[in-house]
């Protein structure tokens, strides 16, 4: 009983923090995080497959709480290429949530990583929720030079995931996850009422926040051009 108190208390006080940092600051967090993982080629996401992706979200340091039985709670940036193939558009804010069982003891910060390979699971993350591995398929990806030796699993996801805690960075799988849009975060960085729809396919212009500018800048840096056409406008 005090264990499960304890957990509780745990995952209370992280969304709690979570929550208290702002849009900006979760925009330049998530640009650090691009920056840091991407420098080094030999250890980052493959360029032949972040040409390939349409979207990328970045998580910076997920909270996680494993006492026997853990929990995650992270807040992210969503950012997709314009019709798919054209440049970085607009960021969208959402929250990634999900149980975990483990034998960890304490808590400890991750930054996630995933990028979206195709309009079908472009378009599947802006419903309300989606959980991964279940409503999109979703595979650990792979690291550095690795991307041309990816296997069938890994090419054929809609979703790769990474994840670096202490410096390491590899590919995780985030089965059974939740990825919820934050409309109310959008709304704090738009200043209206935006929805993850509008900001990332919708056909009304969207006037880029000055705080998301950097962001854009380096994923443009890092993958200028690639992805794939959508076929539909929203």
């Amino acid at each position: 009983m005090k264990k499960l108190v304890l957990i509780c208390l745990c995952l209370t006080f992280g969304v709690v923090a979570a929550n208290a940092v702002t849009p900006s600051e979760q925009l330049r967090k998530a640009t650090n995080v691009m920056n840091e993982i991407m420098k080094t080629p030999d250890q980052g996401i493959p360029s032949d497959l972040l040409a390939k992706a349409v979207c990328v979200g970045i998580v910076p340091s997920e909270l996680k709480f494993a006492i026997g039985v853990g929990g995650n709670y992270g807040r992210g940036v969503l950012v997709c290429r314009r019709h798919g193939d054209g440049p970085w558009g607009d960021p969208s804010m959402f929250t990634l949530g999900g149980g975990s069982f483990g034998f960890q003891l304490g808590g400890q910060s991750t930054d996630v990583v995933f990028i979206v390979m195709n309009e079908d699971g472009a378009r599947k993350l802006v419903r309300d929720d989606v959980k991964l591995g279940a409503d999109i398929s979703a595979a650990a990806g792979p690291v550095g030079r690795a991307g041309q030796a990816a296997t069938d699993v890994e090419m054929h996801a809609e979703i790769l995931s990474y994840s670096r805690n202490r410096g390491l960075f590899a590919g995780v799988s985030l089965s059974g996850a939740v990825l919820k849009a934050d409309n109310s975060e959008n709304e704090k960085l738009y200043g209206r009422h935006m929805t993850a729809r509008q900001i990332l396919f919708g056909r009304t212009a969207v006037t880029t926040p000055a705080s998301a500018r950097e962001l854009d800048s380096t994923l443009t840096r890092y993958s200028p051009r690639g992805g794939r056409a959508f076929t539909h406008e929203a």
